[in-house]
């Protein structure tokens, strides 16, 4: 079977199932659903941090690894990559690491506030192969357990701002939600995210949010969770289809994906 045709194989099925390509989740983003998010939603995303799955079941935290779900079937030719030759895909594998290495999330706040208070959250992130990242603020730095931030009692205050790799503000995306439905979301997608590890290039974005502290004293945790993607930064990521575009080459769940968490801050609210 070609490369083609497994990615048509792989379109077809997905429409015999009934999902609608436009809704997809990877790796263009959630461009149909603008709510709130919390990673157990991808879970065809590799990790790159162990603890993300901590208390899982014996050796679940070892298959979500990057170096396992993703590098080793590359190395091994699976797939889409039996396409490439034993060099190529040691040239994919070497750009994708550099990719990871560059790829970074930092949420800055001031750890304290008063019950009820307005605080501001910033959340930097570099790299991502893109187009499209997600961003969000969660509870806890965990792939199962992680809820949006909602769930420990801070609330988001009015449409987070936006800015993209020209750190131009956007709001496509938030405005597709009616504004009679609040677009207070702790979950945003960035378009226009391009790197490319060739050329020791990574994209970057930064989104801004105003957060009501809980009202009950306490100390409160605040984690940013960043969702990527890494094969589009590789020209042997990609795959040229004639009638479906540029595809992934290891496909729709090919665990190309990434999550990966900021520190822990824990916010005392007196």
């Amino acid at each position: 079977m070609t490369i083609q045709t497994r990615a048509a194989a792989i379109v077809l099925g997905m429409l015999a199932l009934g999902f609608p390509l436009a809704a997809g989740a990877y790796p263009g983003g959630t461009p149909n659903f603008q709510t709130d998010a919390a990673p157990y939603c991808a879970g065809c995303h590799s990790s790159r941090q162990e603890f993300a799955f901590s208390g899982a079941a014996p050796g679940m935290a070892a298959k979500q690894l990057v170096e396992n779900k993703h590098l080793a079937v590359i190395r091994a030719g699976k797939g889409g990559y039996g396409d490439l030759t034993a060099e190529q895909r040691e040239e994919l594998v070497g750009h994708i690491q550099a990719l990871d290495a560059a790829s970074t999330v930092q949420l800055n706040v001031i750890p304290k506030a008063k019950p009820g208070e307005v605080i501001t959250v910033t959340v930097d992130v570099t790299g991502g192969a893109g187009p499209v990242v997600g961003i969000a603020l969660v509870d806890r730095p965990h792939r199962a357990l992680a809820r949006p931030i909602a769930g420990s009692g801070w609330q988001v205050v009015g449409e987070p701002t936006v800015l993209g790799q020209d750190f131009k503000e956007q709001t496509e995306w938030l405005h597709l939600r009616p504004a009679d439905a609040m677009r207070n979301l702790s979950f945003v997608n960035v378009k226009g995210i391009r790197s490319d590890a060739a050329a020791g290039e990574w994209g970057r974005a930064q989104v801004v949010w105003k957060l009501r502290a809980p009202t009950t004293p306490g100390t409160y945790p605040l984690v940013a969770s960043y969702w990527y993607g890494s094969e589009k930064a590789s020209p042997l990521g990609i795959i040229d289809d004639p009638i479906l575009g540029k595809m992934l080459r290891g496909g729709f769940a090919g665990g190309s994906g990434r999550i990966l968490f900021s520190d822990v801050i824990g916010v005392k609210v007196r």
